[in-house]
């Protein structure tokens, strides 16, 4: 059914991995030279200075979540295999620890493009991979506990 708790939850790991998107990750100023570098989830975005172009490719990022809230979607409505839902589960916790990973590796290579005495602030979509992940560990125990209890139900007949 898809009105089971674990389909809000999955749900919502759908939605803050497509807010990603629309977010900044990490963003660094320098106000003496009124140079500015933000890491958004296809790139960088520069002001007062050229655009890094050699710096890898950072749209995996925004490939990751996406994959990430397809892989949810996909998972709410396996309601009748939930042992399928397990299993994509699991590759949904893969895809968003590499989006957290490749989000911190990104913005540690932006650190040394401005000022290296000037520490960047990491913006709210850097950490929308933390809570994705708090609610796919929720929703996958919710659903264990569903399978515990058509288990428990089956034995009983």
């Amino acid at each position: 059914m898809i009105q089971r708790i674990q389909s809000v939850f999955l749900l919502l790991l759908a939605l803050c991995m497509l807010s990603m998107l629309a977010l900044p990750l990490w963003h660094k100023a320098d106000g003496l030279t009124h140079q500015e570098l933000t890491l958004t989830a296809f790139g960088f975005d520069a002001v007062g200075m050229t655009p890094p172009k050699d710096l890898g490719p950072v749209f995996l990022i925004a490939v990751l979540a996406v994959a990430s809230a397809a892989t949810a979607v996909r998972e709410i409505f396996m309601f009748r295999n939930r042992f399928g839902q397990l299993k994509l589960g699991m590759l949904n916790l893969l895809f968003i620890v590499a989006t957290f990973g490749l989000g911190f590796y990104f913005s540690n290579k932006g650190e040394a493009l401005l000022n290296p005495k000037l520490e960047g602030q990491f913006q709210p979509a850097f950490y929308l991979p933390t809570l994705a992940m708090m609610l796919n560990l929720l929703a996958n125990r919710f659903i264990r506990r569903d399978e515990q209890l058509v288990r428990s139900a089956d034995r009983l007949r």
